[in-house]
Parts: structure tokens; C-alpha cells; sequence
């Protein structure tokens, strides 16, 4: 597992050294990514986003910044910051600087924590000035605000948590003590970003149930193993699924006569969907076959409880005439993902008059029954009244201007040119 850590150059340096001596070391890869300025956080762990599992940033506020710039792909989580620097940042203020630990001013941490500290030293808070953070918007005033007291006489020194904060009142002469993580701490934190990641990952693997179902619109009004019809439409249904499913690992089975399971996980799946925020197969059902389906997603700790809810999910698609797939989830969340919008290409095809009034033509005298909207050249010739020569060239210029869809050949008993059969697609 792959943990990117995010932050200034110290404490990145710092947070992989800790993390190449753990025990966990083993099962686990560091990737750094420090930043010189706080703004450049976002950019900074963008260019590792694609190559990790979980980032650790090393402290709130990078986290922050990060959630603000964009959304994160992956689990994040951030090196706390709490009393249990202000320990050390003192002791060392004292012997080191000389300051005087009643009477500093100090960012970033709880109130609550910095009073444990003082109460723990057996120090007033009277002179010992706070200001929390809550936002990167509040940082910025971090310097300011330490200046401010300084220059008034109010503090002998600065503790901050932020390095920039840090830099700025060394530039203007403030005495300034930086707070840093304690190794514990830091290993507290990368615990946490593996146990996350762990998890996500868990999540990803986790089973998810795809439904495809025939809308009773587009099934043959008797079933059975003389309906060629609706032999070719499976196959060529399948055939569809099979296509989307290859890119995502998943596979595809027959449910019964009418609809189809796929098993995928939940990450593939997730890519599949832009996660989760499109439907998947319907578009390219739609498209190339011209068949109404219905599609239902579901997600469990189990594959038993995953397929109770894809059936759920399909019936809401069903309910909603299966103008977008739902997806139903173990907590019993129900998202509704609508048909991808597929990108055009430059030139539209112009459907000529002739052509149209072909298809209209054949319709008339078909009929509206799904069964009739699947033609051969003997089909068409018998309806038009035209040579089966002309019938092969009115589907083929049908199938040009995407009024007709080409099924699979069918290979007839006797010798001779297979079958080629077309399904007709209603403008």
C-alpha cells in the first residue's frame, strides 16, 4: 500500500524516516511529496494522487487547503497537532531562549489542550495568549497576531505550529519557537493513513451486483427456444454487456430470459461509472441495439446481500421507466445515475427523407410488436414489394444512417449465404 505524505520539508523527511523503522515498514511504501509554501499543497500531492492509496498530510491545515483546492481521489487523513508539542516547544524555549512560559502567545492548538499543559506545569494561563485554528483563514492572521502582542510588551515569544507563520516573525525580529509533532505522534498518524487505506481498499474489493433487465417493452410476446428473434436479441445483448464488462474485469451471466447479472467490485465498478455518477450499459444498449433496459446496481458486505440489493435497485429502474439505472448500497442508500451523454461526433449524420420514409414504410407494415422490429432482406422485400437484391440495399443504407442495427448472421440448414438479420430503430 502506497501512503503519500504531504507537507513541509522537515516534517516530510521526518514522518518517512519514522515510517521506514516501523514494524509495519513491510507492507507499506512512503511517498513523499513537500511543499516549500502552504499554497503549493494541492499541486504538490496532485502529482502523486494517481500513485497512492492514502495521503497523510502533516498537519490540519495542509489537509484543509487541499479539500479547498479540489476534491481528493483518495482517503486522507492529517498529523494532529496537540498539547503534547507544547511540552517540548517549552522546555526548550526555557533553556535555550530564555523565555518566560507565562507569557507567550501560541496558535493553532486547542484551548483545552493548552490549558491541560499549563495546569500539568502547575503555570497560570493569565498571561499565556491563544488563537485557535479553525480554518486556513485563520492562519493567515496567525503572524499578525503574534507580532501584535510582542511588540506590545504583552510576550517574550512565539509558538507556532506553521512553518511560513514561523518564517515571517524570524524576519521581523519576533522570538519564535515552532511547534512540532512528537515521534509518537507522528507514528500514531501513520497508523492511522494505513488502517484507512486498508479500509478503502477493502471497500474497493467489496462484491458489487449489476442487474440488466429487458423492459417489458422489449421482450417477444411468447418466449422459447423457436423465437429467433429473441435468440439473437440475447446474444446480441450479451454481446454488449461482454464489451463494457471486459474493461472493468467483471463478469457476465444469464439471470433468465430476460435479464442478465454482472459481477464486478466496487472500485472497478466505481471507475466504470465516473464513481457512481452514470449509469453503466445503458448507453451502449441503447445506442447499438436500439432495446429498452433496466439496470439496477447493488452493494453488500455479501454477495447474497449485494444481489438482494441489485433487485431492489432494479425494480426502482423499472418504477421509473428505466430512464436511468439506480444503484442501492449495504446502508440501504438509493442514488439514482443517469444515462451517460456520449460525445457526438463533429458532423451529425443526416438522416435522409428517403430513408426515413423507408423506415416508416416498413414500420407501417410490420406492426409495433418487438419481434417486428427485426428484418431480414426477405422480410423487407416481401413488405416493400421490391427484388431481395433491393431489400439487402435498403438495410444496408438503413444501417448507414443508424436506422438499422445489424444482429449476428444466422446460419440457415441449407447451403448458402447466412441470414443476415437487422434491428429497425424508431427515430
Amino acid at each position: 500500500m502506497a501512503i503519500g505524505v504531504v507537507g513541509p520539508h522537515d516534517l516530510v523527511e521526518q514522518i518517512m524516516t519514522i515510517g521506514a523503522g516501523l514494524p509495519a515498514a513491510a507492507d507499506w511504501r512512503l511517498v513523499g511529496a513537500p511543499h516549500s509554501e502552504e499554497q503549493e499543497t494541492y499541486e504538490k500531492f496532485s502529482r502523486i494522487a494517481d500513485t497512492i492509496d492514502v495521503v497523510l498530510f502533516t498537519g490540519p491545515l495542509q489537509h484543509d487547503l487541499a479539500r479547498q483546492t479540489g476534491e481528493l481521489p483518495v482517503p486522507a487523513t492529517y498529523v494532529p497537532m496537540s498539547g503534547a508539542s507544547l511540552y517540548a516547544s517549552l522546555l526548550r524555549g526555557v533553556l535555550s531562549h530564555g523565555i518566560d512560559p507565562a507569557r507567550v502567545s501560541i496558535d493553532s492548538l486547542p484551548a483545552t489542550d493548552v490549558e491541560e499543559a499549563y495546569s500539568e506545569l502547575g503555570i497560570g494561563t493569565a498571561g499565556v495568549h491563544l488563537s485557535e485554528y479553525d480554518r486556513p483563514e485563520s492562519a493567515r492572521a496567525f503572524a499578525g497576531f503574534h507580532e501584535q502582542l510582542y511588540r506590545q510588551g504583552a510576550t517574550t515569544a512565539a509558538l507556532t505550529t506553521i512553518r511560513s507563520v514561523a518564517k515571517k516573525l524570524t524576519a521581523a525580529d519576533v522570538p519564535v519557537l515552532r511547534m512540532m509533532p512528537t515521534v509518537h505522534t507522528l507514528r500514531l498518524a501513520l497508523n492511522t493513513a494505513a488502517l484507512l487505506g486498508t479500509g478503502s481498499r477493502l471497500e474497493e474489493s467489496r462484491i458489487a451486483i449489476v442487474v440488466v433487465e429487458l423492459a417489458a417493452s422489449a421482450r417477444p410476446s411468447y418466449a422459447g427456444p423457436g423465437n429467433y428473434w429473441q435468440q439473437e436479441l440475447k446474444l446480441s445483448l450479451h454481446q454488449a454487456l461482454l464489451a463494457d464488462a471486459r474493461l472493468t474485469g467483471a463478469t457476465v451471466a444469464p439471470r433468465d430470459e430476460n435479464s442478465y447479472v454482472v459481477t464486478a467490485t466496487v472500485g472497478s465498478l466505481s471507475q466504470a461509472t465516473d464513481g457512481f455518477r452514470v449509469a453503466p450499459f445503458l448507453d451502449r444498449i441503447r445506442t447499438e441495439l436500439g432495446v429498452a433496459v433496466e439496470v439496477g446496481i447493488g452493494l453488500g458486505i455479501t454477495a447474497r446481500d449485494a444481489d438482494a440489493n441489485a433487485m431492489v435497485a432494479v425494480e426502482k429502474a423499472r418504477n421509473s421507466g428505466g430512464a436511468a439505472a439506480y444503484l442501492v448500497s449495504g446502508d440501504g442508500t438509493v442514488l439514482s445515475l443517469p444515462l451517460r451523454q456520449r460525445r457526438r461526433a463533429d458532423k451529425e449524420p443526416v438522416v435522409t427523407t428517403k430513408a426515413a420514409k423507408l423506415l416508416d414504410r416498413l414500420i407501417e407494415g410490420l406492426g409495433d410488436g418487438p419481434e417486428a422490429m427485426v428484418v431480414d432482406a426477405e422480410i423487407v422485400a416481401d413488405v416493400l414489394a421490391i427484388a431481395p437484391r433491393s431489400a439487402r440495399r435498403v438495410l444496408q443504407s438503413l444501417a448507414e444512417e443508424g436506422l438499422a442495427w445489424p444482429l449476428p448472421p444466422v446460419k440457415g440448414s441449407a447451403a448458402g449465404r447466412p441470414r443476415q438479420p437487422y434491428r429497425l430503430v424508431k427515430t
